[in-house]
């Protein structure tokens, strides 16, 4: 496969990635901390990240709309809950090597 071609899938696989998140409302970042060491704030982190690298300028809060669909503080206002005893003692049991963040 060349490299321009394996560019292109990954970005097709990021966009469809991102719009799943958007869709799946009912995911919590503390669940996706806690299962895979990331949330859609890591990957809006990835996102500013990749821009400063070509260049760009992006802040955070961009690219976190980027990732969410909508202004963070829109998101947190919709969809996102308070988080449990467990699952606060679970994210705080994960160590470093765990998070990709």
């Amino acid at each position: 496969m060349d490299e321009q071609t394996r560019l292109e899938l990954e970005a097709a696989a990021w966009r469809k990635l991102v719009s799943h998140l958007q869709k799946r409302t009912d995911v919590q970042n503390i669940d996706l901390m806690n299962l895979a060491g990331f949330c859609r704030n890591c990957m809006a982190k990835w996102y500013r990240g990749a821009a400063t690298e070509q260049g760009l300028t992006l802040d955070y809060e961009q690219a976190r709309e980027l990732i969410y669909g909508m202004p963070y503080s829109e998101w947190k206002q919709l969809y996102q809950k308070e988080a449990s005893s467990e699952q606060i003692a679970q994210f705080n049991n994960i160590t470093p090597e765990q998070q990709t963040h």
